[in-house]
């Protein structure tokens, strides 16, 4: 769950831009308390004032050395993690920051502060409704009624997903096209309840910061269970965008197409007679069934 929290801040910027060169690079707080928030903003950079960052292990948890000084929290305890994956991950991020330090790329090492320092003082059972509530305004829920190309991708990719989370969990979820959302029978916020209350502080933490990033708590429980991977469940919460953002290139290559052609505009051509207008074919390739959410072989017809 660390390992996809740290990604999925990285998908959000077209996700998965892997640093040069040995692990990744991200970091998080100074040593000045900060005020109460969901987690800790660090502050933008300062200059590198160490020279070698080391791991040790103590008491079972695991310690960041910078140099010959410790690691702390903003809250200035001292920075523990409780496996050493986790240690080896925020080690990295500081061992990766150049003559700068960029606190804004240090992910794994803002969500630790959080849950050593926990500044908003929530408890397991405030994390656990914090993640469910996302059911009530789930991304992938929420579907429209048009466009008819629209309505089809989001039929195709996300509803393989929520009729896997269904049988998973023996649920119900469903989705709608009403502004209000689907209805979430009491009994499916019981079990899902129920099953993050498995989990301790330290995942709740990162469970409940991905729900977050992605809006949605069915594909959380995708990436939980392995059945998406990050960059699955980032693009399937970007669905709509990317959606958007396709046809704004089609369009844009349709008018470049017509201006080196000399070709008119769709509506001029249909207008005028005997002209043949200008056709666009999307194919379209599925995320449930180990594809990318992409739209290819976008091809252009037009009187030449």
């Amino acid at each position: 769950m660390w390992r996809s929290c740290l990604r999925l801040l990285d998908g959000e910027r077209r996700l998965l831009n892997r640093p040069r060169g040995g692990l990744a690079a991200s970091v998080g707080p100074g040593s000045n308390p900060q005020p109460p928030a969901r987690a800790y903003v660090p502050p933008t950079e300062r200059k590198r004032f160490y020279q070698n960052v080391s791991i040790t292990q103590s008491e079972g948890d695991f310690e960041i050395n910078l140099d010959h000084r410790k690691l702390k929290t903003p809250q200035a305890k001292l920075f523990t993690v409780p496996n050493e994956a986790l240690a080896i991950a925020v080690a990295t991020e500081w061992d990766s920051q150049q003559d700068t330090i960029k606190f804004y790329t240090m992910h794994l090492t803002t969500l630790c502060n959080t849950s050593l320092d926990n500044p908003t003082q929530r408890n397991k059972d405030q994390l656990i409704q914090a993640a469910v509530k996302f059911l009530d305004t789930d991304t992938i829920c929420y579907r429209v009624e048009e466009p008819k190309t629209l309505v089809e991708l989001q039929k195709n990719e996300w509803d393989p997903i929520i009729a896997w989370a269904e049988e998973r969990y023996g649920v119900e979820i469903g989705s709608s096209t009403s502004i209000m959302g689907p209805s979430i029978p009491t009994r499916t916020r019981e079990v899902l309840i129920s099953h993050l209350a498995s989990y301790n502080m330290w995942a709740l933490q990162g469970i409940e910061f991905v729900v977050t990033q992605l809006k949605s708590m069915v594909l959380t429980l995708g990436l939980i269970d392995l059945r998406l991977t990050v960059e699955q469940a980032v693009l399937l919460s970007r669905l709509e965008e990317e959606y958007q953002l396709t046809w704004s290139q089609i369009s844009s290559k349709s008018n470049a197409c017509q201006s080196h052609r000399g070709v008119q505009s769709p509506q001029r051509a249909a207008a005028a007679p005997g002209s043949e207008p200008l056709h666009c074919s999307v194919g379209l390739t599925g995320l449930h069934s180990g594809g990318s959410c992409s739209y290819k072989d976008i091809s252009f017809k037009g009187t030449s």
